[in-house]
């Protein structure tokens, strides 16, 4: 029997992917990359979106609207900015607000909870509620009833619809809960420079400037402000999340694109 030299086993080859799917990956991880950096420019800069989490601000904005806030209409501070660095104080190319605008802020207290008000106090303005009534420089805001109805986001509270209006004629519709209400008498509030008193148009219903900022808002700092609320795009029913798939058609009609008044 004639012996065989023995056979070397050969050595695998590694494998190699052909330069265009390198080129294909690089790529679509260049344009993940891009799209994510631009998104967070645009909320960073532009608009961002937020969902509305209580009842403060019945009867426009009620719990679970998704509304789009314009971040450039006031300038830009470190609440503009992801997750409220240390990255300084002031606002850039900062501007007032208008009485009456809603704005979104970021809870002086507690910079990572964003909250949601409506302008009622500029810098050097005298603020008191008596009666229900907000008086601003010692003259009331004009309120007219409109009957009583159903609270939104809790239908066994009946409440009284009150017409508010300011003197350039901006109007808006509040939630009033009954006479005797904590917060519907109140001291007066001097607005001190770069500050701002905020309210919640569910009077009644709405821990903010009344309260010290250990329980409620206090008065609002401008460099909190994240920016102005300007539309209702959609609204859910309470229980729906973006991890519950089968929640996500749980829509309130009627509240589709709605201008923020």
């Amino acid at each position: 029997m004639t012996d065989h030299p023995p056979i070397a086993a050969s050595s695998p080859q590694p494998v190699r992917l052909p330069q265009s799917l390198w080129r294909e990956a690089f790529e679509l991880v260049r344009t993940i990359g891009l799209a994510l950096l631009a998104a967070v420019a645009i909320q960073t800069v532009l608009f961002q979106p937020f969902t509305i989490p209580s009842s403060s601000m019945e009867p426009g904005l009620v719990t679970g609207d998704y509304i789009v806030v314009r971040k450039f209409a006031y300038g830009w501070s470190r609440a503009s900015l992801p997750f409220h660095p240390p990255v300084g104080s002031g606002r850039l190319f900062g501007r007032d607000p208008a009485r009456g605008d809603v704005v979104v802020f970021r809870l002086p207290r507690d910079p990572q909870q964003t909250w949601v008000k409506r302008v009622i106090g500029l810098p050097g303005d005298r603020v008191q509620v008596l009666g229900g009534t907000v008086l601003v420089n010692g003259r009331a805001l004009p309120q007219r009833a409109e009957g009583l109805t159903q609270d939104h986001d809790s239908p066994l509270r009946t409440v009284l619809q009150v017409r508010e209006t300011q003197p350039d004629g901006r109007t808006w519709v509040t939630y009033d809960g009954g006479p005797g209400q904590p917060g519907d008498d109140t001291g007066e509030y001097l607005v001190p420079a770069g500050q701002y008193f905020m309210m919640g148009d569910n009077r009644d219903n709405s821990l903010d400037s009344r309260w010290p900022r250990e329980l409620g808002v206090g008065l609002l700092p401008a460099e909190n402000i994240v920016g102005k609320a300007e539309l209702v795009v959609a609204s859910w029913k309470p229980g729906a999340a973006l991890w519950k798939p089968w929640t996500w058609l749980n829509l309130q009609p009627g509240r589709f694109f709605k201008r923020v008044l």
